[in-house]
This record gives structure tokens, C-alpha cells and sequence, in this order.
């Protein structure tokens, strides 16, 4: 046997928009336990009442704090005589933001408990009438505790709650400044519709933790805009761009273009990231990271206008694999190092295969490596799927001692006037056995050659400067000279 939990609303903080019902059973109540005695509406009930603001004083993080109150209060309805009722009290509404009340509905019946929530006004209502806006617009609630700045949409009115003191406000500005500019107008508002007590303060929003006296009953508003500059820092405003360059009054190049016609461009934008990357140039990646993002768009973008997929679709389904292939983050395995992460990515890879229907025992190891990629890293990945069944080299030194052999081989098909082909791939089984090295030695093949390729550029860059300044043409230039001013380059660390 147990009693019955009900649950009121105090309203939004003055105690005269209280319903005739709630504001009797308040002052009727026996038994009556408030989440916290800092709502102005307490103070016309005379009825004597228990908060639980000790618990917020004892534990870490607020949903610490709603889990205590709500085991509390099961535990008192449980030990009450039948049918006896215990009210509980909220500010606001039960049912707006009230994390308390949704534990108390969810474990409530589990331990046979009755819980029923009545009405109350919610702080929405005076939000709506004292900042003068309808959410009929385009209107989001959010929760300060819970802020980031994926969750906001600057096309709706969005009103932050559970400010509940100035550490939180500093969240909420550092979340808000993701998306709009610093200066951007918001409103703080404490006690909205209590009279003599309400404060609605303008301020941009770098200075929200400036604000005093926040507290249970102090929200912050961010006004809808429609401004580009704040829009353009969405993902939802560049699918919108992006559609719009397809669409029949768009761009006639963006209009004509198919997954064949956009493949170099892929490539190519692909290679200036990888420039950026080389150069240490933060500034330029970002740009350059933004036309390949470009590129997805528009390959996403061409398959959504035939009704197969479009880009939420890819991002759905990069989600879900990211996830499963990572059971030591999202799931019960664990990995103690980059290698037992990749075992892990591994066995996930095989078994999504398994899912689908694919016989593993019929695919070839090698499977997996596209066609296209640039040679010294397809060899690179061949090489690194054969190993891991144990075909490799014990150690590096059957690796040298292969390389001596095929440039000895490469040697003979040279001087002895072999044909151009079987040179060809003499010359192919020199690289591929240096790659094979590179394995060994933990270094990405395509890297290695790129840094030569640069070093190599200074270093004849140096050549032509110098042969510049004294004058002289470098077609005009001796081997010598040049071999001299090379050797300098080189001294010169370049």
C-alpha cells in the first residue's frame, strides 16, 4: 500500500495566476514538499512545506540533484498510508522542463506507486506575452544544462532555460558564440510577469555571464533573424545553397554537371587539402576543406534530384558505421592502444559484411583497395592486407635484401637492352619492394616521395634564384654550376 504523489504547478511566479484548485489544495495540503522555497507564489501558501533545496547544496550536477528529489519522494509516497496524498510542487509548469516530474511518471508505476500531475502555468506563457512574440513563428525550447550548438536554428525564436547561475550563463554564451556574432542582441530575463520583481535586460552576448542574479526563475531569449552571415554557419543553409545551384533558375555550370563530369575536380580538391596539409597552413585548409565539402554536396545533391539518397542519408549512414565499427567507445569491447582499436574496426568491418549477406570465406583478401587510387598507395595498401594473413617479411632486412635484387635485375634489363616493358616493370618491382620498406619503417610511402618532391623544388628553386642574380639563363648554366649551387642549397638546409 502506498500514497498517492501529486503534482502542481506554482505557475510562472505570481501567485494570482495560480488556478482556484491548485492554490486550495496548496493551502490544504498535509504533507507538502516544494523542489525549492525560491518561488514567489510560496509566499501566499500557509500551509507548512519541506524543500529539497539541502539536495542541490550536496551534490555535483543538477541530474544528480533530480534523481535524489525523486527517489525521496517515491520513497515517502511508498511509506504513506493508502491513498494518503503528498503534493509535490514545481515552479512553472509539471510538465515544461521539469526533469524531476518525468522521473517520478517513469518510476513511479514501476514501484506501484500513483502519480498524477495537474496543471499549473508554464513560464512559456509569459514568455510569449512579456517578450511579445509568436511561437507560431518558429519557436524552440532549450535546456542551458544541455546547450550545444548543433541543437540551434537561428530561423526560430529560441528560449533558453534552467539559467540558474552565472557558470551556466557562461555555457550558454560560449554555446550561442558558435553561431552568432559576439554582439549579437539577447535578452535575460528574471521573474517574467511577477510583479515588482521582473527584469528583462538587453545585452550582447559575450556579456551574459555579466548578468547578476540568476536564478530558478531567469531564462534567455534569442530572437529569430533571417541574417545570412549568422545563416551561413549552418549545415542546413548549405544543403539549401547547394540544391538551389541545381535547381531549373539556378547556376547553368552547377545545372550540367553529373557524378563523370565532377570526378578530376574531386581528385584535385582533394590533393590542394593535402597541400595544406603539407604547408602547415590552417588558413588555407579550412577553404580548401570547404570545396571538397563542396564536391560531396553536389555528388549528394545530383542522387537526391533522382530520389536515392540524399546527404542526411550519407550522414546517417556515416553515423551508424562510425559507431558500430567503434564497440570500445559506443559499446561493451574495450581497446587499450591505436592497434586493439583498429582489431576492433576490423572485426566490425567483417561482420557488417556478414550482416549484408557477403560470404567472407569467398572475398579475396585484397578486396577493398579501389582501382584508382595513386600507385605507390594502392602497393602500399596491397601489401598491408597481405601481411595481416602472414604473407611479409619476419623483419626489414628480407625487405633490403629483396630491393638489392630487384635493382640488380632492374641493372641487367637495362644494360642488356631488355624491352621497354619488361624495363617497365623491372622498375615496377624496384618501387613496389621500396614501398614494401616504407611499410617496415612506419612511413607513408606517398608522404616520403612528397617530401622529397619538395625538397627537391627548394633546393632547383635555389638553383634558378641564384643563376638569376648573376645573371645568367639557366638553360645557360653548366652541370657544373649548377651541381655546385645545389650542394649549396643542400648546405643551406633546403
Amino acid at each position: 500500500m502506498s500514497g498517492i504523489l501529486t503534482i502542481v504547478g506554482l505557475g510562472s511566479g505570481d501567485a494570482d495566476q495560480l488556478t482556484v484548485g491548485i492554490f486550495r489544495r496548496l493551502q490544504q495540503a498535509s504533507r507538502l514538499y516544494v523542489r525549492t522555497k525560491d518561488h514567489p507564489a510560496l509566499d501566499s501558501v500557509t500551509a507548512e512545506f519541506i524543500t529539497f533545496d539541502d539536495v542541490y547544496e550536496t551534490k555535483e550536477s543538477f541530474p544528480e540533484v533530480y534523481a535524489e528529489i525523486a527517489d525521496r519522494l517515491l520513497n515517502i509516497a511508498a511509506e504513506a498510508q493508502d491513498s494518503e496524498e503528498i503534493i509535490y510542487a514545481v515552479p512553472g509548469h509539471p510538465m515544461v522542463a521539469e526533469r524531476t516530474v518525468q522521473i517520478l511518471r517513469e518510476q513511479g508505476e514501476a514501484r506501484g506507486i500513483t502519480v498524477q500531475v495537474l496543471g499549473g502555468e508554464s513560464f512559456l506563457d509569459e514568455t510569449f506575452t512579456r517578450l511579445g512574440f509568436d511561437p507560431i513563428e518558429g519557436f524552440q525550447l532549450l535546456d542551458a544544462a544541455q546547450l550545444n550548438a548543433q541543437l540551434l536554428q537561428p530561423q526560430m525564436h529560441t528560449v533558453i532555460g534552467q539559467v540558474y547561475d552565472t557558470f551556466t550563463a557562461s555555457d550558454v554564451k560560449l554555446s550561442l558564440m558558435e553561431l552568432y556574432p559576439d554582439d549579437y542582441q539577447v535578452q535575460v530575463c528574471h521573474y517574467l510577469g511577477v510583479k515588482g520583481k521582473e527584469v528583462i535586460t538587453s545585452v550582447p552576448v559575450y556579456e551574459l555571464d555579466h548578468v547578476q542574479d540568476y536564478g530558478n526563475l531567469s531564462l534567455i531569449y534569442v530572437p529569430r533573424t533571417d541574417d545570412e552571415m549568422i545563416r551561413n554557419r549552418t549545415f542546413a543553409r548549405l544543403h539549401e545553397i547547394v540544391e538551389t545551384l541545381r535547381s531549373p533558375g539556378g547556376c547553368p555550370w552547377d545545372r550540367e554537371q553529373t557524378h563523370q563530369s565532377l570526378r578530376q575536380n574531386f581528385i584535385e580538391e582533394t590533393y590542394e587539402v593535402l597541400e595544406t596539409i603539407d604547408d602547415d597552413d590552417p588558413e588555407h585548409m579550412q577553404e580548401e576543406l570547404g570545396d571538397v565539402l563542396l564536391q560531396i554536396m553536389l555528388h549528394a545533391q545530383i542522387e537526391e534530384e533522382t530520389g536515392t539518397f540524399n546527404v542526411y542519408d550519407v550522414i546517417e549512414g556515416l553515423n551508424r558505421k562510425l559507431i558500430f565499427r567503434h564497440p570500445h567507445v559506443f559499446g561493451d569491447k574495450h581497446a587499450g592502444d591505436a592497434q586493439a582499436a583498429l582489431q576492433n574496426w576490423d572485426a566490425m568491418k567483417a561482420e557488417e559484411k556478414r550482416l549484408k549477406g557477403i560470404d567472407t570465406a569467398s572475398v579475396s583478401v585484397l578486396d577493398g583497395v579501389p582501382s584508382d587510387l595513386p600507385a605507390l598507395l594502392s602497393a602500399y595498401k596491397i601489401q598491408k592486407k597481405a601481411a595481416k594473413v602472414g604473407f611479409n617479411w619476419e623483419d626489414v632486412e628480407g625487405a633490403l635484401g629483396k630491393l638489392d635484387e630487384e635493382l640488380a635485375e632492374l641493372k641487367e634489363a637495362i644494360r642488356e637492352g631488355h624491352d621497354p616493358l619488361d624495363q617497365q616493370l623491372e622498375l615496377g618491382d624496384l618501387l613496389f619492394c621500396a614501398v614494401n620498406i616504407a611499410r617496415f619503417i612506419k612511413t607513408d610511402p606517398e608522404q616520403a616521395l612528397a617530401l622529397v618532391n619538395r625538397k627537391f623544388k627548394q633546393r632547383f628553386q635555389y638553383i634558378e634564384q641564384s643563376l638569376q642574380a648573376q645573371g645568367t639563363a639557366i638553360d645557360q648554366a653548366s652541370l657544373e654550376e649548377m651541381d655546385r649551387l645545389w650542394d649549396e642549397a643542400k648546405g643551406k638546409n633546403l
